[in-house]
Parts: C-alpha cells; structure tokens; sequence
C-alpha cells in the first residue's frame, strides 16, 4: 500500500480546530503556578479533587491496569505546583464497597447474585458508555494502600446504602498470597493471585432515606464505620447515604 497518492480532505476539522485556537487565545491566561501560591501565601485554601482511583496511578497502580498519570496526591505537586509542604488535610473518597472498571485484579470482585444487587442498587454503569463496572467487598490492604499513597488524614464514606439490605457484610483483610498471608498488596500481581481473607459483619435492613445525622443510622451501620475507622487507623469524618447534600452526614460525635 502506497502512502504517496494518499489524499483526504481535511478541511472541515482544520476548521473546527482553528476554532478551538481562537477559543484558547480569547481566554485570560495565567501562569497558574505563581498565582496558585500567591492565594496559598495570603492564607487561601486551595482544593484539588482527583479523577481517578490511586490505583489506576502510573506509578503506583495496578500496573499495566493503569492510566497515564499520577492519581495519587502528589499529583497535585506535580501538576499544580504546590510544594508538598504546603498539602494540608487529605480526604479519602471511599465507597462502602468496591467497584472497578475494565481488566485487572480485584480480589473482591462478585460473580453472584450480591455482585449484580451491588451493581443495580449502586447504578454501577459508566455514565458515558453504560458499561457495567465490576463490584465486590471491600478491601481493607487496598484500602490502606491507598491511604498510605496518599498521606490521606481523613476519610468520607460513600453509598452504605447500597448495602442496605444485606444480612452479612464481608470484609477483606488480607490476601492468600501464593500460601502466604498477606496484608500488603504485591507488587505486579495479576489476576486470581490473591486470594481474599474476610471477616463478616452484620448487615443493615433500616432504609437509610430520610437520616439526618449519623445518629440516625443503624447500628450495625455505625459499627461498620467503627469497624473500619479501627483496623485503618483514620477517622472517618463523612458518611453520604445518598446523592443529595441532605444526605450527606459529618460524623462530629464518636459513633456509639
């Protein structure tokens, strides 16, 4: 195949992307870095909010099951400019289960009927595609994982109630790795490696609609949040039962 007479008219997109430019060349560009320091220096607060989950990180993911970036919080040093120094507070933005999206390892994952529950309760479909995301328990050693990635200080829980309803709660706390126990996760592991090690909670039946503090939840729900708070050594400051801001809890007293 020859290259050489190869034609194709291109004009209606050169037209779109010089578009673009102009719409580029209208805006008040700045160099962010400086200004962003400068609102850091007369006492501002800056919030930089990740896209993607720590372990999609290029570094420190689930390799090759990656994106092309840091994810983790140093990506705002090197994406923003911010000095680490100057990173206060770090939230950790964690769901009541786990959920990943494409190939690669998830101990968890649920083949069953609880797997399909998690995915149709939690709208579990990519809201571009509809691509139905892979949904399993939670996983502590990931968890912590990330938390240790990320110098995470504080932590907001999200969607308990997709749980709602469960008679046991399983938890992952660490791997049969190739016959060993393991709290760490492995460097390079690929699927069906890692075999999960879980304790079982009790579940929640009580409809979380309509609560309006974490008073309000049930207490085999506050139990899991202690639970969790205990074996992750990080408070646990936001509990979201919903996708409205009422719904939408801080946890100000200590779960009883």
């Amino acid at each position: 195949l020859s290259y050489m007479n190869y034609h194709e008219d291109h004009s209606e997109m050169e037209a779109e992307w010089m578009k673009g430019v102009e719409l580029l060349r209208s805006m008040n560009l700045v160099d962010s870095e400086y200004m962003i320091n400068e609102q850091i220096a007369t006492g501002k607060s800056i919030l930089a909010e990740g896209a993607q989950g720590s372990l999609l990180d290029v570094d420190f993911g689930s390799y090759p099951f990656v994106t092309s970036s840091n994810t983790i919080t140093a990506g705002t040093c090197t994406g923003l400019g911010i000095a680490p120094g100057n990173i206060g507070e770090v939230y950790g933005i964690f769901k009541a289960y786990c959920t990943r999206v494409g190939s690669g390892p998830f101990p968890t994952e649920l083949f069953d009927k609880d797997g399909d529950r998690m995915r149709t309760a939690g709208n579990e479909f990519g809201s571009t595609t509809g691509r139905p995301r892979r949904c399993g328990w939670l996983d502590i050693p990931a968890l912590k994982y990330a938390i240790m990635l990320n110098g995470v200080t504080k932590l907001i829980m999200t969607k308990p109630d997709v749980l709602c309803g469960f008679e046991k709660i399983k938890v992952c706390t660490a791997y049969n790795y190739k016959g060993e126990v393991t709290e760490r996760v492995p460097f390079g592991v690929i699927e069906n490696e890692l075999e999960p090690l879980y304790e079982i909670l009790d579940g929640w039946k009580d409809d979380l609609k309509g609560a309006a503090s974490v008073n309000d939840l049930p207490g085999e729900l506050r139990n899991y949040v202690n639970y969790l708070e205990f074996n992750l050594g990080v408070p646990i400051v936001i509990v979201s039962v919903g996708p409205d801001r009422s719904e939408t809890l801080p946890c100000t007293e200590e779960f009883a």
